[in-house]
Parts: structure tokens; sequence; C-alpha cells
């Protein structure tokens, strides 16, 4: 994928990657030393590994992910975690383990939505039962899933006699397999920028316990936040969103499959060449996405690479690195993007659609109502008229001014007639910008090169 990098003079604030630059090299060749020096550790390490993953890195993903949660490095049970090879991969092996594309009613994604992840689900046999949900200002149109929700079980209901309503494409030893799959990114959305409400992160996952559905939630961007006012101290101890997956163990904490999985990744943290990730759910769930065909013959994917990834945690470097180079980075990046969208496009109409704010506390509450800022993204909404549709734009901006960004047509849930219909509706309109890839002032360079896009296009 070497020709999506900027060349030239090219600025592409379409690319959702981290920078490379802020990859931590040194501190992994530090972690391979360490690991292949030692002849039992690069023993271990280059054998064939554990289907649920290396047990170092599982119990130092429980201890920090307890800690970054829920202030308490013994608040995950070890139990729940495998790890993956990264989080698309790992959709798909959800997919292969608890969905049957003749049983499971849709695939319900929430638009706009990352579009790559639709391929994944058609190559997992769902092609034509892909349907969007559309985003609110909350996060999710819950009304607007229930509906959906209950339209797809009437018509199971109408079509298929009670006794054939079973899974057909996976063997009996299946134990759970899915009726409804949900896909969502509650914290820093891509491409929306927003973040779920806790009012309906608590409802989604009452919906998905009542109808049978597992939410798949890529909790991806939840560790690179800060607050949105530049005054205030970013190294504030805030308390993160509850994912979905802790919510879920709160109602039901007695379930022994769950109806949520929680997708994490090093991916943004780390680097995607990692190819490390891991998932959280409950420990029956997380066995069984262990063990996958696949794993029993190869070991687990990841195996070497979380090896290395193991020493970062366990030293304590990764956590440093998040918090003394990417978070400064990412949050000067994003108020750069923030001013010169507000300075060059705040003319002409160019809005940043943030929806409903996130208001988080400090652990203890004793400094509450703190706005959210963090991610990847920014989403941007231009005027209902007076200029060409986004997907028009983004020609001319590639054409003419070097740039590339992300136009919201390309957040369709593929397949569905009504996405297509909100698109041109609605979100079609928007435009979503990366502010991780490029430096602070390349970014500004963007934006003033899209005003420019916008000024000669005006109809």
């Amino acid at each position: 994928m070497a020709w999506l990098f900027p060349t030239g003079n090219q600025i592409n604030l379409q690319l959702g990657w981290p920078s490379p630059s802020l990859f931590p090299a040194e501190a992994l060749k530090q972690g391979a030393d360490a690991v292949l020096s030692d002849n039992d550790a690069a023993t271990a390490a280059l054998i064939y590994g554990p289907n649920p993953g290396a047990p170092a890195l599982r119990k130092e993903l429980a201890r920090w992910l307890g800690t970054a949660y829920h202030h308490d490095p013994a608040a995950i049970d070890v139990a729940r975690i495998c790890v993956t090879a990264g989080a698309s991969q790992t959709l798909a092996n959800i997919l292969l383990r608890f969905a049957d594309p003749l049983y499971t009613r849709h695939v319900w994604m929430v638009e706009p939505t990352y579009f790559l992840a639709c391929p994944v689900f058609e190559d997992c046999g769902f092609a034509g039962k892909l349907r969007g949900v559309p985003e609110d200002d909350e996060g999710i149109d819950l009304v607007f899933l229930r509906a959906a929700l209950e339209a797809a079980e009437q018509a199971v209901s109408q079509n298929v006699a009670a006794n054939e309503d079973r899974p057909k494409t996976k063997p009996a030893s299946y134990e759970k397999i899915y009726k409804h799959i949900i896909y969502c990114v509650p914290t820093f959305a891509n491409p929306s920028g927003k973040t779920m409400s806790l009012e309906h992160r608590r409802a989604l996952v009452r919906l998905a316990m009542e109808f049978d559905a597992l939410v798949v939630s890529d909790d991806v961007y939840d560790l690179l936040y800060w607050p949105a006012d530049r005054d205030l101290d970013p190294d504030m101890d805030l308390m993160l969103p509850p994912r979905l997956v802790d919510i879920n163990r709160q109602l039901d904490p007695d379930s022994k499959w769950g109806n949520t999985v929680s997708n994490g990744s090093f991916s943004k943290i780390v680097a995607p060449g990692t190819r490390t990730s891991w998932i959280e759910a409950t420990p029956t769930f997380a066995t069984w996405l262990a063990n996958t065909g696949a794993t029993w013959s190869g070991g687990n994917p990841a195996h070497l690479a979380s090896s290395m990834v193991e020493t970062l945690l366990s030293s304590g470097r990764l956590e440093t690195h998040i918090r003394d180079v990417l978070i400064p980075t990412y949050r000067a990046r994003y108020f750069r993007m923030v001013d010169a969208i507000h300075t060059h496009l705040g003319p002409l109409g160019v809005r940043i659609n943030k929806g409903t704010p996130y208001m988080a506390s400090t652990w203890g509450g004793t400094t509450k109502d703190i706005e959210l800022a963090g991610g990847f993204f920014l989403c941007i909404t231009l005027p209902a008229e007076g200029y060409p549709r986004t997907s028009e734009l983004a020609m001319t901006a590639i054409t003419h001014k070097e740039l590339k960004f992300a136009h919201g047509k390309m957040f369709e849930v593929k397949g569905d007639a009504g996405s297509k219909a909100r698109s041109d509706a609605g979100y079609g309109s928007t435009v979503r910008l990366c502010w991780a890839f490029h430096n602070e002032a390349t970014i500004d360079e963007g934006i003033r090169r899209l005003r420019d896009v916008l000024v000669e296009s005006r109809v």
C-alpha cells in the first residue's frame, strides 16, 4: 500500500495512519533484542504460540486495561483477554466463529461507517445483508435501530418455520451463533469523530441483550485523548468513557457469552506493522475465538511480535510513549487543524460536526464536565448549497491541488439502499479529515488548499 503515502507535494488528509516518525522503533528494537538474545526467550517466541496468546502479554494487557479503564490493575480477569493479529483480521474471525450468513439476520453498521469494514463482512458471506443505522448527535439512532431489529425478526417469523430458524452453515458444535451483528466505533468514531453518550451505550447494550445481538466495538482510539479545552492540563487524569464490554459486564455479569466484544489494537499506539491486537469479552467467548481452526493449526498469529510488544508494556515504555510522545503530538495537531478550519473554512460556512460533546470527570469526581477530544479524525460539513458534491470536490482537490481527503459518500454501508439515500440527503456532504499523519505546518497548508478548492468550485 505504498501508493497511499503522499508523494512530492501531495498532502493526504484522508490517510488514517499514525505517523511513522512517531513509531517507537528503538523501544521495539530493545524488546526484540531482549527476546532474541536469550536462548530460552527466543525459543518461546519462535515456536508456535499458545492459541489465546502469550500468557505474559495477556497478563500485561489485563493490568494495563484495568488501570486505564477502571483505575484498578486487577479489575480485568486475564481469562477475558485473547491476543489477536490486528483488529481487521479479528473482525473476520469473530464473524467466522459467532455468525452464520444464512441464519444471522443482518450486520448493522453505524453510518457514516468505516468503509473498509464492509469488504470484511462481505468476505465472510454477508454481501447483501449489511444495513446502515444512522448516527445521531449522541452516537447512534436507537429508535431507528430498535424498529429495524423488530422488523428483521418479524420478517424471519413470517418466512421461516420456528424449527428451521437455526444456524445453517455452522456445525452443531458451535454453541453460540448470534442473530444479529452490530458494528460501531463508540469513542472518537471513524469517520465522524463523535463519542457515544453514556446513556446510548447502556441502551445499545440492552438492545443487544434483548435481540440476541453481538456488538463488535472497535476501541482502537480510546487511549488517545485530552481535554477539548486547550487551556486545561492535558495530563488530567480523566475517566475514559466505559467500553460497551464494561457496561455489558455490569448489566449481565453471569452471562456465558455476553453481547459485546471489545476489539482493541496496537496499530494506532505502537505501529500497524506489529499486527498485534486483542479482544476482551467473556472468558468463554475469548476461549472460543482463540480456538479457530487456523489457530489450532498455526498457533497464535501474532506470537513473535506480541513478545516484543509485551516488553513495551511490562517495562512501562508504552505508557510513557503514549503520555509523552503520542498525546502531546496529536493534541497539537488536533488544535492546529481546528484553528485552520475556523480560520480558512469558517468564513465559507463550513462547520465542524462534533455532535453532543462527551463530558468526562477526573477520577474521584473532584473535577467534572470536561469535554473530551481525541482519536484521529474531524468531520466537517459543507453548506447545503453553493458547492458541488464532496465526491466531485475530492477529485478536483487531487487533480488541481494535490490534496486528498475522504468524502462522505465513501462512508455508505455497502449494498444498503437506505444508507445511500441518507448519504445523498445528509452525511454525503461531509468531509473526513485526519490530523494524525502530517505535521502541524502541513495540516495548515492542507486546509488552505481545501479552502482554495471550495472557493474555486463555488457554483
